[in-house]
């Protein structure tokens, strides 16, 4: 279940689109976002109560249903968010469904509030498979520095492996070649060469001796 109290002192720079799930449907959140010009889009909750000030026009030859702006009327929902949002009904296009967004943000067309949702979607993925291919399921450090290193580093080898295959003939998966990889950390190879022959006998390590560091 979502934390809502936490997200409270989060702290976000005007302007900035806050992407989250309905677990964060607090209505208070909501009119703190909105008076601090912090945007948000979220899947509205089924039972939300809410009264239509105005109907807009919907995009044509999109997958928009329904763009409007309402009002909040459950009980107390004035008192914590007073502001008028906007509902966007669009149709899934995998499944046919419908999904209901509820946003702050009047300026952009419908089609991009539902495609704002949409890309959260990838970015949850691109964790997932950072969290399941590369083991981040620790910090090394607690200090922000430390948590944005280990980050960007992971980043970084996500990155790495994605470019892999670009250049290679060999049918890779990723968890693939995040396990090939493990077997070869101390093995001397070319990383552009490596993924045509993988299952290549490793080369000699005489033949490419570690560099001797001289002090004096």
């Amino acid at each position: 279940m979502a934390d809502v109290k936490a997200a409270h002192p989060r702290h976000f720079s005007p302007n900035t689109i806050v992407v989250d799930d309905r677990g964060y449907n607090d209505y208070r959140l909501f009119s703190k976002w909105t008076e601090a010009s912090v945007y948000f889009v979220t899947r509205m909750k089924d039972n939300t109560l809410f009264e239509v000030v105005e109907e807009h026009t919907v995009p044509q030859n999109r997958n928009i249903v329904k763009d409007q702006t309402i009002r909040l009327s459950g009980r107390g929902a004035q008192e914590k968010c007073p502001h008028l949002l906007r509902r966007v009904e669009a149709i899934r296009e995998d499944t046919g469904g419908t999904l209901v967004f509820v946003t702050n943000h009047h300026g952009l067309g419908a089609s991009t509030i539902a495609a704002i949702y949409k890309d959260r979607w990838h970015i949850e993925l691109f964790f997932k498979a950072i969290k399941q291919n590369l083991k981040i399921k620790t910090f090394v450090g607690t200090s922000a520095n430390a948590v944005k290193t280990q980050i960007w580093t992971a980043l970084i080898s996500m990155l790495l492996l994605r470019y892999l295959p670009l250049s290679s003939r060999f049918g890779w998966s990723l968890a693939n070649r995040v396990a090939r990889l493990r077997m070869n950390l101390f093995t001397h190879r070319d990383p552009m060469a490596w993924p045509d022959p993988p299952f290549a006998t490793p080369p000699d390590p005489r033949n490419h001796p570690q560099a001797n560091l001289v002090f004096t």
